[in-house]
């Protein structure tokens, strides 16, 4: 059973920065691909990025491009979100997932996910 647990999260200024860690224990790491997504208030759960087991590929949704940067340390277990420029309406819940599989450009949550407890971003204007 893999366990996830996010950290990073914070209020912040517009154009400020932030970098959001995503630890992993419980399996093996660099078997599930790792994504990013956010939870809104009023709002579904949406993609933000998402990266390949190896690190090599990466995808991110159209409204945080040149803003964030996915990436991640399979000796370390963990996957990141590094964010700027940040935006107040980036201000959500930010939820790490790993997954077994995805599909660009819509990467969809499946029933096969596994995910953190989440980690609040707040970005003040």
């Amino acid at each position: 059973q893999v366990q996830l647990a996010e950290s990073g999260g914070g209020l912040v200024q517009a154009g400020g920065s932030l970098r959001l860690s995503c630890g992993s224990s419980g399996g093996t790491f660099s078997m599930y691909a790792m994504a990013w997504f956010r939870h809104a208030p009023g709002k579904e759960r949406d993609f933000v990025a998402v990266i390949s087991r190896s690190g090599g590929s990466t995808f991110y949704v159209d409204s945080v491009k040149g803003r964030f940067t996915i990436s991640r340390d399979n000796a370390k277990n963990t996957v990141y979100l590094q964010m700027g420029s940040l935006k107040p309406e980036d201000t959500a819940v930010y939820y790490c997932a790993a997954k077994n599989g995805y599909s660009i450009p819509y990467v969809a949550t499946r029933d096969d996910d596994y995910w953190g407890q989440g980690t609040q971003v707040t970005v003040s204007s």
